[in-house]
């Protein structure tokens, strides 16, 4: 039986790389998002299941995984979804904020826990969460971000200590840079089907090596 890879958040660019990446590697794919008339074309392209979610509702997110029981339980679970606002401090929305840590952060609280549940019953699997170097560092005008990125980061710290003695593997992707197939005038960009390659990578490795945390960036750019 094919291994399944659940994409949680997806539509074009990483999301459809590591789609496309695990469909050739043999996965069978499914993708959730909140609009998934978004995913014609990757769908297409990887045989793709796909099950609409708006992965910050706790509701909605038990429904992905009750849908996605009836293919099997997945061996790999990607998070993706963030949302980004900028502003300074003192005119930032608090709706807003709260939405969109929301999205970036405790979404993929609940996608983890849903994941975690069949995952330890099986007894293996992976869960994979896509940061951003905000996780790291917070920048001028950028707290929302830092606050829900530097947020996942801890969260997929935790559950490496927690479940990585107990056969699930947890990463944490910092990608320090713009992901695009083609440049930004003089700037270097990150090719998604390339940060795709490091994902399927990362999944294969062996257990008596994990890592739980690698920065991606271009030659160029500087931390």
């Amino acid at each position: 039986m094919a291994e399944i890879v659940l994409i949680v958040g997806s539509g074009p660019g990483l999301s459809s790389s590591i789609a496309k990446a695990c469909y050739n590697d043999g996965m069978k794919v499914v993708l959730s998002s909140r609009d998934t008339t978004k995913l014609s074309v990757i769908k297409r392209e990887t045989k793709a299941i796909t099950i609409n979610c708006d992965a910050s509702k706790i509701d909605s997110v038990k429904e992905l995984f009750k849908e996605v029981d009836k293919i099997g339980i997945p061996n790999l679970v990607v998070y993706n979804p963030s949302t980004r606002i900028k502003g300074s401090i003192i005119e930032l929305d608090p709706k807003s904020t709260q939405d969109a840590i929301n999205v970036t952060c405790f979404g993929a609280f609940l996608v983890a826990q849903e994941a975690a549940k069949r995952m330890l019953q099986r007894g293996s699997g992976s869960i994979f969460f896509t940061g951003a170097s905000a996780g790291v560092k917070g920048f001028p005008n950028s707290s929302v971000f830092a606050m829900g990125k530097f947020g996942l980061r801890g969260l997929s710290q935790s559950l490496a200590r927690e479940l990585h003695p107990k056969n699930i593997h947890i990463g944490h992707f910092v990608i320090d840079g713009a992901i695009n197939t083609e440049p930004y005038g003089e700037y270097q960009t990150m090719h998604p089907d390339e940060i795709a390659k490091t994902y399927l990578q990362f999944y294969k490795q062996n257990k008596s090596s994990w890592a739980w945390e690698i920065e991606l960036r271009t030659s160029t750019e500087t931390f």
